[in-house]
């Protein structure tokens, strides 16, 4: 099988392996994660309010998980609060095109990986980035609420940061909503029986969540959060 090629964050984190030495030294990539830090900062620094929404690359146009997320986008949107996501297809596609439906900002935050991932076409600002911190604190930043549909490993990251930030008082509270009870029923039993009831965690922690079906309750709870960070929807 042939190797992939290494990505940025993979010389950071191989810091001894061979990788590493056919790159530039840490000076150059300390510059490099300041460049792009600054390249969001200024991309970013006019945007309104807006949510992150997150979901999986995979579903399809048509897919009543795409239809939702571009219904609860352009909602949102319509409200007053610009839409930011992963930038690629599926339900990233879906949230941004519904964004655009709206009349807000439609925001893409893409991520360099070793394999492809395409931006779709629904974006008014888009930036690339090459580290996966740099990204998640770009989201956290200009969020002021999470909204998270169903999703593989890169929507557990970013929905288990969300938590652990709020959490433990890193960030301001703010709205984390997930969307679609069957999908995250096991997972929110399993921190019940197993967090909670092993006292791994306390019980405001698990209000920390909500979790909505219905396109007016998730608007709803990120606009309950929202409005204590001084956000007040149009009328």
């Amino acid at each position: 099988m042939a190797k992939q090629p290494s990505t940025p964050d993979e010389e950071i984190l191989q810091a001894q392996s061979p990788v590493v030495a056919a790159h530039q030294d840490d000076a150059g990539r300390l510059q490099r994660i300041s460049g792009e830090l600054e390249r969001g900062f200024k991309l970013l620094a006019d945007i309104g309010y807006a949510v992150s929404i997150f979901g999986s690359a995979r579903v399809p146009e048509g897919d009543p998980q795409y239809e939702l997320a571009r219904a609860v986008a352009r909602e949102l949107s319509a409200d007053g609060m610009d839409i930011i996501t992963g930038g690629g297809p599926g339900l990233m596609e879906a949230a941004n095109r519904g964004a655009k439906e709206g009349g807000s900002l439609s925001i893409g935050l893409n991520i360099e990986l070793p394999f492809e991932q395409h931006e779709n076409p629904y974006l008014d600002i888009e930036m690339t980035c090459h580290y996966f911190f740099t990204r998640k604190l770009f989201f956290v930043r200009y969020s002021i609420g999470f909204v998270v549909f169903p999703g593989g490993y890169g929507t557990m990251d970013e929905l288990f940061e969300a938590l652990t930030l709020s959490q433990t008082g890193k960030t301001r509270h703010f709205p984390i909503v997930l969307v679609g009870s069957d999908y995250w029923r096991g997972l929110i039993d399993w921190m019940h029986e197993r967090l909670l009831g092993e006292e791994k965690i306390d019980p405001g922690d698990l209000d920390l969540l909500t979790v909505c079906d219905d396109p007016k309750d998730i608007v709803a709870a990120v606009f309950r959060g929202a409005e204590l960070q001084g956000f007040a929807a149009h009328s």
